[in-house]
This record gives structure tokens, sequence and C-alpha cells, in this order.
């Protein structure tokens, strides 16, 4: 399990997930299909880094009880807890994704198809804004 970040680091990965989500909605204001593309796989691969290792015991309830101290009930009773990134964790997901746009992009110029490759290129300067 990741250490807890620290106060300031926590509020600039919250800072850093609330610009990457406004550019989300921004992008489908506009219908900017490429960012969308970008923002919505960069998200996605944030929540996967926060997701509960799968080896981690869940809590299994031993009692179908709400009668049972420290039982829970309803909604959401059975979510695990997630994992709390930094805003350095947050942006070497945000620089691989990146990175990776930018490496097939060069692979789909080699296949000599100039017009996936500029697909990936344009998704890869969305995401690089948020690097600064």
């Amino acid at each position: 399990m990741t250490p807890e970040p620290a106060p300031g680091q926590a509020d600039d990965a919250q800072a850093l997930r609330a610009a990457l989500r406004h550019g989300l909605i921004t992008a489908l204001k506009a219908r900017d299909t490429d960012a969308v593309a970008a923002l919505r796989t960069t998200i996605a691969a944030i929540d996967n880094a926060q997701a509960v290792p799968a080896s981690a015991p869940t809590p299994t309830p031993t009692v179908a009880s709400a009668h049972v101290a420290g039982a829970r009930s309803g909604a959401g009773s059975t979510e695990a807890a997630r994992r709390q990134l930094g805003r350095s964790e947050l942006r070497d997901i945000l620089r691989g994704q990146v990175t990776e746009h930018a490496r097939e992009a060069d692979r789909y110029d080699a296949l000599g198809q100039s017009e996936a490759a500029a697909r990936l290129r344009r998704r890869a300067r969305a995401l690089a804004a948020y690097l600064h």
C-alpha cells in the first residue's frame, strides 16, 4: 500500500485530477474527439492505478445483520478504500500516456499511416498541456 501523500501534495493531486476532468468536459463541449479520447484514457489509467491490489484481503461479512456493532449496510458498504496517489505519481501516469501516444505515432508513420500518426500526436499534445 502506498503511504498517504503529504497534505500539500494531496491538494496538488486533486487539482490535477480536477483539471483533467474539467478539460474532458470542455473537450466534450467542443467536440474535440482527440482530446476526449486522450483524457478519458488518462483518467481511466489514473483510476486503475488507484485500485486496491487484488491480493489485498477484502472484508467478508460474517453476520448479515444491521444490529452487529461495526456492521455497515447500504450503498457503498462493500467498497474498498482506494489508494491515494500523489501529484508526482499522477504526473508519471500522464507522462507515460504522452510517451505512449508519441511512440505509437512514430510506428504509424513508419507504416505510412500519416493520418493515424497525426491523430495520436494531437492526443499527446492535448495531454502534454497538463504537464506544465
